[in-house]
């Protein structure tokens, strides 16, 4: 009898070792493509005009989130709120000029996690907006490379503006020279990302691919320029919602930067489809990069375990209300495409779904932490993962971001995915200095502020308490940890 039972409990432990390690070789690689100023115009979203084919392809092996968001429409607090789970508004930082561990020396981030974990960790192309920053929890920090001019005409006018005693000097605005992929920035981090592969394809990872494209300058190699009629783009209105609050937009500075755009406002019919021309071309350039990138995961074998992110940083507007780039809590600012698929041997897996839920950014900390097993330190998000198993599934009521003007006013915004609210506080005593109440039942754009009228009034007071049960009136000033720009 006690032999017998010894038996049966090596018997056991040993099914209990090998459980172990299966479920420790059952941990997924992860994969983000992270990309830079895409909004959510692709094919896969129902876009009319954007030629997206290997992100379309992807959205149909998993879940496409029609209703994802990020926390702030601008490149370093929302990739800081990605890779820590925590909100802009938690971190204190919501400008481009603060790194973020300039000030925050102890929060975990994903490649810190992942790498205490075991895994390598891979950044290529942009992941963080400042390079260097957690240069020490990355395996590989592949160089980034920097904007590629390759025209006589764009070189001159730098030279030009060089000799002039211009400092920061930027080029042309777009620029379509007929080259391989690999001649502009998005190809050479294509390559890298598949050189990457290729050395830990037997490696448990976390790689980032953070394509610069559709980033200005609106550079694409001409063949993707040619796959589209600059005729054919319509101007969008560039008139801007009535009664919408003075500070609600940006000047648009960030474009206006770039040599060769005019200083008019808004810009002409002519420049303005150019530069629509240059953004879908880059979309097409970068969505060909995804593509290769993809391919050769297959070709390794490695899409079978392997979780697939493909997101964006924020959205953006090319032309919209008179306006362009970002800054701003306007739905199409703030709302981004987000993709997740993972192959695997159940069944059930959901795969060219659409879910409607509302998901942040922010959750894709504890979406990928869970799918490891690992645990999860803080975090403001919450792990996706019941909404990737079951896409229907009820989820949060409110999706919220935020966006300065300088350090005296916070724009606080909440979305239910049919009606956008929006507060413009003191940052200090959180006094109302303006609302605005817009309807996005239907599109991405919306026309008039619909705060205190009447008929809307119900509404009004629905979205108010889903954004202060966000953002409480009674609740502390606003963090503020920027470094003040030198």
């Amino acid at each position: 009898m006690f032999k017998m039972k010894k038996l049966l409990l090596v018997f056991c432990v040993a099914i209990c070792v090998s459980s172990s390690v299966c479920s420790q070789n059952e941990k997924p690689n992860i994969l983000v493509f992270y990309i830079d100023d895409l909004r959510a115009e692709l094919g896969c979203y129902g876009s009319e005009t954007a030629i997206t084919p290997n992100i379309d392809k992807l959205a149909s092996e998993g879940v496409m989130f029609n209703k994802a968001y990020t926390q702030e429409a601008i490149c370093a607090p929302s990739r800081m709120s990605t890779l820590t789970g925590l909100r802009p508004e938690t971190l204190g930082i919501y400008s481009i000029f603060t790194p973020l561990r300039k000030i925050h020396k102890d929060v975990v981030t994903l490649p810190q996690l992942f790498k205490q974990n075991g895994y390598k960790t891979i950044s290529t192309g942009k992941v963080y907006h400042h390079f260097v920053d957690d240069k020490d929890n990355w395996t590989e920090l592949v160089k980034r490379p920097s904007n590629i001019y390759l025209k006589e005409e764009s070189l001159n006018a730098i030279h030009q503006l060089e000799a002039a005693g211009r400092n920061r000097v930027k080029g042309p605005a777009y620029e379509d020279a007929d080259v391989a992929d690999d001649g502009y920035k998005d190809g050479i981090v294509a390559n890298d990302a598949i050189k990457m592969l290729h050395q830990y394809k037997d490696d448990k990872f976390l790689m980032f691919v953070g394509f610069m494209k559709p980033h200005l300058p609106f550079n694409a190699p001409k063949k993707y320029w040619d796959l589209y009629d600059k005729s054919k783009f319509e101007i969008p209105s560039k008139d801007k919602p009535v009664d919408m609050y003075n500070l609600a937009l940006s000047k648009w500075g960030e474009l206006k930067g770039y040599h060769g755009i005019p200083k008019e406002d808004p810009l002409n019919d002519d420049i303005t489809r150019t530069l629509i021309h240059g953004y879908h071309a880059c979309v097409s350039y970068m969505d060909a990069q995804v593509g290769k990138v993809m391919q050769t995961l297959e070709e390794l074998d490695l899409k079978k375990n392997t979780m697939i992110v493909f997101m964006s940083d924020h959205g953006y507007k090319i032309g919209e209300y008179g306006a362009w780039c970002k800054h701003s809590n306007v739905e199409i600012d703030v709302r981004v495409p987000l993709i997740i698929s993972r192959e695997t041997n159940d069944k059930k897996r959901q795969s060219g779904v659409v879910s409607n839920a509302l998901v942040e950014n922010v959750d894709i900390f504890s979406t990928l932490t869970d799918i490891c097993g690992f645990e999860d330190p803080k975090s403001d998000g919450k792990s996706l993962v019941p909404v990737i198993d079951n896409p229907e599934a009820s989820w949060d009521e409110v999706a919220t971001s935020v966006f300065p003007r300088g350090k005296n006013i916070m724009g606080c915004t909440a979305t239910d995915g049919e009606w956008r609210y929006t507060e413009w506080r003191d940052s200090v005593t959180h006094e109302i200095l303006g609302s605005e109440l817009y309807e996005h039942k239907n599109s991405l754009l919306s026309f008039e502020n619909l705060s205190g009228h009447e008929k809307y009034q119900a509404v009004e007071k629905r979205m108010k308490a889903l954004l202060e049960s966000q953002f409480p009136r009674d609740g502390v000033p606003f963090p503020q940890n920027d470094i003040p720009r030198k």
